[in-house]
This record gives C-alpha cells, structure tokens and sequence, in this order.
C-alpha cells in the first residue's frame, strides 16, 4: 500500500485547512484509515482514524474541530481541520492498516502497517 498525503500549508490561527491522503496497491474498501501528527521536539500522535465501516475516533484534542472521512470511488482519506490553533502545528501522516476489523479505529500507531511520509501544517499565532 503507498499512501501520499497532502494539503498542509501555512495558516493562521482559527483557520481551517484540508488534508488529503491517496492510497494505492491496495482496494481502498479493505483499508482501516487513520492520521497522526509529530510536533518538533515530539513524540508522534494519533489525531483521527476511521474504519472500513465509517465509524470514528478522535484525540480529545481535536474532537469537534477535526473531521475524518472516506471517499472510498477516489480512494483518500480526508482530515477537515478547523478553528486550527498553534499547537497543531506538525507533520501530518496518514496510515493503513488492512488485518484490523471492519468497524475498528486503531489509536495506536504501532496497529498500522502503512504510512505516507507525512505533510506540514504550520498554524501562526
């Protein structure tokens, strides 16, 4: 499975922006989905995952200002983020994972067999 993220950029406080992550090698169908972020000087982080069945979870840090999607026809992993905030700023990765069930949310970055090699998001104050 190859996975490319993009979408980062440079963004001011409160701003929203959209990331994407394409997939390919693998049916997109089969693809338990998740997004991590590793902030200089830190350890990297789960963010968001969704499972083949649709269903979500997100780090409390985000609940309700990141939204996590599938569009399985184009393959991509979507992560809306809004009301964005200095301490998001990190690289943002997308990850698979294809041995987990059809409604599991993986947190743990150790459960994904897979990942891109991340995109930037840098939030001004």
């Amino acid at each position: 499975v190859q996975l490319q993220a993009s979408g980062g950029g440079l963004v001011q406080a409160g701003g929203s922006l959209r990331l994407s992550c394409a997939a390919s090698g693998r049916a997109f169908s089969v693809l338990n989905m998740g997004w991590f972020r590793q902030a200089p000087g830190k350890e990297r982080e789960f963010v968001a995952a969704i499972s083949r069945g649709g269903t979500t979870r997100y780090a409390g840090s985000v609940k309700g200002r990141f939204i996590i999607s599938r569009d399985t026809a184009k393959s991509t992993v979507n992560l809306q983020m809004i009301s964005l905030k200095p301490e998001d700023t990190a690289v943002y990765f997308c990850a698979a994972d294809s041995t987990a069930g059809f409604y599991y949310t993986a947190i743990n970055d150790s459960e994904y067999g897979y990942w891109g090699k991340g995109t930037l998001v840098t939030v001004s104050s």
